[in-house]
């Protein structure tokens, strides 16, 4: 599916809705891949959303999704290893080092950059098959995550006005 197709698609949808079903339907697309935030905030504050109410809404789908890939990739990891009887790795193995060194450093990098380049769910996905702080890996993702949509609404809303469309 190309971008245009999609854009048709998600601005269809959220023109059908009324009231605060509008509202539910942007936290709803925030959460499936091939749209977030960054489709679904430009064309919702495009067709007249309030841009707050958008940002929240987008923001909480995102987030939503984000915490559910981490706590399922933790609860099936937790699974593995009790069905393994154990952890394979040691910890003093080269990639033991190669892990502590990304979670020294690699998730602030990869919170902000991520969401751009690779898609708020990819990057939670790389982000907790590298880590091991699930808190540590949330806490950085949302933030990330916020920063963007902070943009990304005030990108639309400037976008919007200088065009004259509002």
């Amino acid at each position: 599916m190309t971008l245009a197709p999609a854009l048709v698609d998600v601005g269809h949808a959220l023109e059908e809705a009324t009231g605060v079903g509008r509202y539910l339907l942007v936290f709803a697309l925030a959460m499936i891949p091939a749209i977030e935030p960054f489709v679904v905030i430009p064309v919702a504050i495009g067709l007249g959303f309030d841009p707050a109410a958008t940002g929240v809404a987008a923001f909480a789908g995102s987030a939503t999704a984000v915490g559910a890939i981490v706590i399922g990739h933790e609860r099936l990891t937790a699974w593995w290893t009790r069905r393994r009887g154990g952890d394979d790795l040691d910890s003093s193995d080269r990639y033991g080092r190669a892990r502590r060194l990304w979670k020294r450093y690699g998730i602030v990098g990869l919170s902000f950059a991520g969401p751009i380049l690779a898609g708020i769910h990819l990057t939670a996905l790389l982000a907790v098959v590298v880590g091991e702080n699930t808190r540590l890996t949330v806490g950085w993702l949302a933030v990330g995550l916020a920063v963007w949509t902070v943009v990304l609404v005030g990108g639309s809303t400037a976008g919007i006005s200088l065009l004259g469309l509002r």
